[in-house]
This record gives C-alpha cells, structure tokens and sequence, in this order.
C-alpha cells in the first residue's frame, strides 16, 4: 500500500553520515528504505558497518518516531539493491529521495593498489551509478519529481598530492560523481527530479574514526607530510559531526530547495577556499 509521507532510499545506512540523515529524515517524518554492505572489504585498511550497526540505524529511526526497512546489501550488486528497493516498495509503495552515500576510502601504506583502485571505483562511483540506474525508475513512476543527492567529497571539488591509489582513486571517483551529477541534473529536470553532489570535509564516522586514519593523525600532528596533514578546514572546525551534514541533506531535498539541481554543496567548514 503506497504511502502519504515521502519515501527516501539511503545507502550506506549503518552509521555515519547515512544514519545521520535516517534518522533526521524519518524525524521530519519520511519512511526510510536503507542498505549497508555489513561486512568487510578485505583490501580496505578499516572496518565496515556490521548487522549490529544496521540494528542500531533501525532502533535510532524508530525513537524519532520513523519507519525503515533496513536490510544488508552491496552496493556493487545491481540484485542486491533491487532485493532491498523491492522490499521497500512492497512496504512504502514508492520513493521520493535518493542518497547515494554509501563510500569507502584507503589512505595508509601497503596493499594491493590494483585492488585498492578498482575497489574504491566499484564502490564510490560505479556504486552509485548502479544504485541512481535501480532506484530511479522508482522515483520516475510516481511523477511528482524527486531529489538525488549524491555523497561526493571536499576531495571532489580540490585534489592533494598523494602516491596512495587508495587517496587517487578516491578523488578519482568522487570527481566523476559530479559529472554523473550534472548529467542526470540535466537529463531529468523536466521531471521536477533534481540532482545535486554534497562535498563534506571531514566528518566523524567508522571510516574517519579508527585505527588506521588515528595513526595517520598522529604522524601529521608530528610533522611528517600525509594525505591527513594537506587537509586543514578554513574555519577552526577540526571535524563535522554526521548530523551536520543531515542537516544540510534535509534541507535540499526539501521543497525549501525546489530550485536548486546541478548545485555542487561544500560542507566542508572551508577547506576549499584554502
């Protein structure tokens, strides 16, 4: 049965910046359809969301009052993302928002940089294009047009030198995203279906909050030159937090930002100006 609220698709639901917007998107009172991959990708040096991290989503969406259908997905799995739009679409009856969140990075030494490159293509930029190719149509059908936002990076509007494939091929992807961007901006306006990139520097999550980016943290703090040490905010904000950055999400797939498609959004306390 189609419901009355409007429906958003999340990616990469588990934690971070994905939680954060299922949870401030069910408290203004959408119906969440949210995947996360719940398992590890071994050429990656963190690890990913686990099943207790979905069940945490889904608990912290339920105390806001919200409505979700969670489920453990791939984003490089075209079946996996139908499995989950599916579900969604028999409890929901449609989807008005998209947030291609889901990402992942590699920035320490070591690794196979073949796999560590063609993993974070798949995941970043492939990834989304497969969940933007799935979940479309389903924004499409209801023909009252729609928002897609797209998790993009600092990182996808200002490169730093870097040797890691991993830091490569993340800027890599996350500069494609704003092409796909402005291609289906343009591809769907008629439609009243508006695409726009977000851009936040650094934000606390599992991918920013563990061993290894600690430890790249540390040798930046002592002077050594890294990835970690090009990256300084204009304003004197260290890190965002996820609801930061749900804040903003919130506010442009709202109809306060009906205008607004093709835009590239930095969240980035200025890190791009410096």
């Amino acid at each position: 049965m189609a419901s009355d609220n409007k429906v958003a698709f999340i990616t990469g639901v588990a934690r971070g910046q994905g939680r954060a917007h299922a949870v401030k998107l069910a408290a203004k009172g959408m119906n969440i359809i949210g995947l996360d991959i719940c398992d590890d990708i071994a050429s990656m040096d963190y690890p990913n969301a686990t099943a207790d991290d979905l069940r945490a989503t889904v608990k912290a969406v339920e105390e806001v009052g919200g409505t979700i259908v969670a489920e453990p997905g791939d984003v490089r799995s075209s079946a996996d993302l139908q499995r989950v739009l599916d579900l969604g679409l028999e409890r929901f009856g449609r989807v008005d928002v998209l947030l291609a969140n889901a990402g992942i990075v590699h920035l320490s030494e070591g690794g196979d940089r073949d796999r560590i490159w063609t993993d974070i293509i798949d995941v970043n930029l492939t990834g989304v294009w497969r969940t933007i190719e799935v979940v479309l149509p389903a924004i499409r059908a209801g023909g009252r047009g729609g928002s897609i936002v797209i998790t993009s990076s600092s990182a996808g509007i200002k490169g730093v030198a870097s040797d890691k494939a991993g830091a490569q091929a993340y800027t890599a992807a996350k500069r494609g995203l704003v092409g796909l961007m402005q291609v289906l901006a343009n591809q769907y306006a008629a439609e009243m279906i508006r695409v726009n990139t977000i851009h936040p520097t650094g934000v606390v999550s599992g991918m920013t909050q563990n061993p290894v980016m600690a430890a790249l943290h540390a040798q930046a703090a002592s002077g050594d030159k890294n990835t970690i040490s090009q990256m300084q905010n204009a304003l004197p904000i260290d890190i965002l937090q996820a609801e930061d950055i749900a804040n903003a999400v919130a506010w442009l797939v709202s109809d306060e930002a009906a205008y607004l498609t093709g835009v590239q959004l930095p969240l980035d306390a200025g890190f791009t100006i410096r």
